[in-house]
């Protein structure tokens, strides 16, 4: 909910000028109640349409004072406390926080000791951070490497974070007066896992009058998330949002829906070979249609432009010229995973290491959203921030997720939890779980979490060690890196993905890290080696977020086939023996 995590930003960030100012007991009550209703499931604006004030009281971690604040913004689109805040304090915490490695103490440290107050003094001053007490070299390399990161990845936004954005304006316009079909488009509609901009198609009668295309326009621009109107035409307006995105939209008659649907999904280097390939047969292919001697013949679906050339209508996520094109010409373009395949999800955290579910409310939602089975995957005893289980509360998990199983056997019902651990990688490339524990699980799967400065050798080797370990059967976020937020660790993937082939295990496409990208599930695909993608979810409204991995899948090329977690119970079982 986009709005929900525009009011849990405020909320962390009063929690942080709190905490700056040393008063007790708020800055945590702030972070809790952010924290709450950035995973909650439900539109808080629509709560408080239904019920009031009252109706945020009801709500987890919030109290009357926060409540309040809460109506006001729903209100009037600010709170005046946190805007008294930001003006009593010198430090940019909104940008600051946004360095990895820097929290509300360091920021204060830096702030006291060397008056950084923003990212330019940060910059300014970065060479006398090493000799902080507390922060050293590492720590001003890391900062280094951090501010570098967010520079390169400036001005682009994470497809997983604008996505309910864009779902709720293009409903907002299908349900427009005169409109026949709406249609996101550019980069969006491939599934890149950053965008720069949004592009929408709004698709009217080729006898619709001026009016619907006034009422359209006026609709787009009057949208309550646009803060300024860049240019408002008469078939296309572009907007800025208050996140500073750019959108744009453009009218199109329905004759020529499809060759505009096609056109502006892109991407360059695709549409530059299909009007080559155009161009060979005698048609011009632009927006408006593919024309013979300036006769129309084909406009109105995507399908028919690729048809009359010649080609299998090729799925968005495919059209980046690496290939696509030819397989379409000979029929081999592979079927893609779709979210119907998916029977299952191996990456989930529930409440025994910090999620907010118990493990039969993860039962229900699985079986809501129609999956077979359901792997639990808590953190172990090392990551202790995660709150780790250790080998005793793991064969206590076992033992209970065993009792709900039976539960389920009583009543017939077709779904089963699976016994997992999502078990850290030591620094010597050891698990830190004991195999005797790790021999009760239905299946292991290992990350990195710790030491990720190692050279890419070390590094390298350390994974190797623990994928050599017998009950190991995935690898998760293989690079650790963390898109928008962190960079990739060095290590050799080739080494790590014949290891993979080697001892049968698959490889994570993690959902929210979105750390390996089209090209290496591609290259996955063609080694023959499994996949699996989790959602990572620690908490509700995270579950539905495996769709990011799958469209990562999908971009690279990936059928149902090569994705471990589309097996049925029988068959996964009879795998992994």
């Amino acid at each position: 909910m986009i709005l929900n995590h525009e009011i849990a930003k405020i909320l962390f960030e009063i929690g942080d000028y709190l905490e700056l100012q040393e008063i007790p007991f708020k800055p945590k009550a702030y972070h809790q109640a952010a924290i709450m209703l950035d995973g909650f499931s439900e539109d808080v604006g629509q709560i408080y349409k239904e019920k009031g004030l009252k109706g945020l009281e009801e709500l987890p971690s919030i109290g009357i004072s926060i409540a309040e604040k809460i109506e006001e913004f729903l209100k009037t689109g600010t709170i005046v406390y946190y805007s008294e805040l930001k003006k009593q304090s010198p430090i940019d915490f909104e940008n600051l926080t946004k360095v990895e490695g820097l929290g509300v103490k360091r920021i204060k440290k830096l702030y006291n000791e060397l008056g950084i107050r923003d990212i330019k003094t940060l910059e300014e001053k970065l060479d006398r951070v090493a000799s902080l007490p507390g922060f050293g070299q590492k720590t001003a390399d890391n900062i280094k490497g951090a501010l570098e990161f967010l520079k390169q990845s400036k001005g682009r936004f994470l497809l997983r974070e604008i996505i309910p954005l864009v779902d709720k304006i293009e409903k907002r316009l299908k349900n427009t007066k005169g409109v026949v079909n709406v249609l996101v488009s550019g980069s969006t509609r491939r599934r890149k896992e950053t965008i720069g901009d949004v592009d929408f198609l709004v698709g009217i009668n080729d006898d619709a009058d001026r009016y619907i295309i006034e009422t359209v326009m006026n609709t787009f621009v009057s949208l309550d998330e646009v803060i300024k109107v860049v240019s408002k035409g008469e078939t296309r307006s572009s907007v800025k949002t208050s996140e500073g995105l750019d959108m744009d939209l453009r009218v199109v008659r329905m004759s020529s829906f499809g060759s505009a649907s096609q056109y502006f999904t892109g991407s360059k280097e695709h549409n530059i070979a299909l009007r080559r390939i155009a161009i060979k047969q005698g048609f011009k292919l632009n927006e408006y249609g593919l024309f013979m001697n300036d006769t129309k013949v084909r406009g109105e679906t995507e399908e028919g432009i690729y048809e009359r050339l010649g080609l299998s209508w090729v799925e968005p996520e495919l059209r980046e010229d690496q290939g696509e094109i030819v397989a379409a010409q000979e029929g081999t373009l592979p079927t893609l995973i779709t979210e119907k395949d998916i029977k299952g999800d191996f990456h989930c955290h529930s409440g025994w290491d910090g999620g907010d579910l118990s493990l039969e409310d993860m039962a229900s939602l699985a079986m809501e959203m129609r999956y077979e089975y359901l792997g639990i995957s808590d953190h172990t005893k090392s990551l202790r921030i995660e709150n780790g289980l250790d080998e005793s509360a793991l064969l206590r998990q076992i033992k209970e997720i065993d009792r709900i199983n039976h539960e389920f056997k009583e009543k017939e019902i077709p779904f089963r939890l699976l016994k997992g651990s999502e078990v850290d990688i030591l620094k010597d490339g050891s698990l830190d779980i004991s195999d005797y524990v790790l021999s009760k699980l239905d299946y292991v799967s290992i990350s990195i979490h710790s030491h990720f400065k190692m050279s890419k050798y070390q590094m390298t080797e350390r994974v190797l060690s623990a994928m050599n370990n017998p009950y190991v059967r995935i690898l998760n976020h293989p690079t650790g890196k963390i898109l928008g937020k962190r960079d990739s660790f060095e290590i050799d993937l080739d080494e790590i993905f014949k290891k993979a082939k080697e001892r049968g295990i698959a490889i994570e496409i993690n959902s929210y890290r979105a750390d390996i990208n089209s090209q290496y599930v591609r290259k996955l695909k063609e080694m023959g080696i499994k996949m699996t993608i989790g959602s990572d979810a620690h908490a509700r409204n995270e579950f539905a977020d495996i769709r990011f991995g799958l469209y990562q899948a999908r971009r690279g090329w990936a059928s149902k086939e090569n994705i471990l977690n589309t097996m049925s119970l029988d068959a996964l079982k009879d795998y992994w023996k």
